[in-house]
């Protein structure tokens, strides 16, 4: 288990905010499959929704924002100290604003951006909240990977962005991580389908979550498999979101 209360280093996949029509439903198809609770703030904040672990914030609920999500899914928000210099240089880098930086009380400031490739994602400037305080644990975010048809624009985007480097894999997948200069943060992938960023959820049994998916009501897109990180699958909500949820004892995101 990683802990952390600090805020999350530039650029470092922070958390995952699930653009949800429903919340009642996502809080009944979430909680057994991950144990969380749920915190679910009033009228007046829109019922943002903060999903717990262990007591600590893993992930959170929104109702969608007009004009930043073309349909329900799950929103990677990448941290930063300063909201409006990063869309500066997202916007020059080509890509668009969904969201301008947008005070969040004392919690912190957001902006949601198109890249040029058109994966929507959203920039996180922490005040009293810096994201996920609890990652690489059962029910927790455990990595974050960004797919698109071209790879190399895509980096090209997010070195202009954070300064990202690169480290390709071998295999017959077109595939990187990333780093700002310590320690991996993500990946990137080359892939025939739409760009987007796509959360991966850690969990204690593979087979078992995938059962408890079924069983609410949601499927699967990539049927549960071995592979050198562990046991994946690829699993779609209530709401059409698609994530992975993997079963390993390593960790895959940056410790505190």
């Amino acid at each position: 288990m990683t802990v952390r209360d600090l805020p999350w280093p530039e650029g470092t996949p922070s958390s995952v905010e699930l653009s949800a029509p429903d919340l009642a439903a996502a809080e009944a198809f979430y909680g057994p499959l991950f144990g969380w609770t749920f915190d679910r703030a009033p009228a007046e904040m829109n019922h943002y929704t903060t999903a717990l672990l262990h007591g600590r914030p893993a992930a959170a609920f929104n109702p969608p924002i007009p004009g930043t999500h073309t349909a329900p899914g799950w929103l990677t928000h990448l941290s930063t100290q300063d909201a409006a210099a990063a869309v500066e240089r997202a916007t020059a880098a080509g890509a668009q604003v969904l969201l301008a930086p947008l005070p969040v009380m004392e919690f912190g400031t957001l902006a949601v951006l198109a890249d040029p490739l058109g994966a929507v994602f959203a920039l996180w400037q922490p005040g009293t909240q810096i994201g996920a305080g609890i990652v690489n644990e059962p029910g927790a975010m455990i990595w974050n990977e960004h797919f698109s048809r071209d790879l190399p624009a895509a980096q090209e985007f997010y070195r202009a962005l954070f300064g990202y480097h690169y480290t390709a894999l071998p295999g017959e997948m077109e595939y990187a991580t990333f780093d700002t200069g310590e320690r991996e943060l993500g990946g990137m992938g080359g892939v025939d389908q739409d760009a987007g960023w796509m959360a991966t959820f850690a969990v204690a049994d593979t087979d078992a979550a995938v059962a408890t998916v079924l069983a609410r009501g949601g499927s699967l897109f990539l049927e549960a498999e071995d592979s050198p990180f562990g046991r994946v699958a690829g699993v779609i909500g209530p709401f059409g979101e698609r994530f992975y949820l993997i079963s390993t004892d390593e960790p895959s995101t940056p410790e505190a």
